[in-house]
């Protein structure tokens, strides 16, 4: 496979993550995933662009992001437990609450 087809795939994952956070804004996990589905089409892009321009900058700037990812993923997930305690759902209309 060449180059391009790695970016399309790349642009469709960005794509479809961008399209799960604007047209489902009721599951707040699922928001986090396509948030997680944004940095992986990213990570795509950095790794198609370090093999082309054999370079290893992309590669390490992957890494980076997928510890940001990790550390993104452990955090909101434990925010999402602390708050399910406290309220009893994770609804996001009820989100607002935690404004003070």
């Amino acid at each position: 496979m060449n180059c391009i087809s790695f970016l399309t795939c790349s642009l469709l994952l960005f794509l479809l993550g961008i399209w799960g956070i604007f047209f489902n804004r009721k599951n707040i996990v699922v928001m986090l995933m396509c948030i997680e589905l944004m940095l992986l089409a990213v990570n795509l892009n950095f790794l198609i662009f370090s093999t082309y321009l054999d370079d290893l900058i992309g590669q390490l700037f992957s890494l980076l992001i997928l510890t940001v990812a990790a550390a993104e993923s452990a955090i909101g997930l434990a925010l999402l437990v602390i708050y399910y305690r406290a309220r009893g759902t994770i609804a996001i209309e009820y989100m607002n609450l935690l404004k003070g």
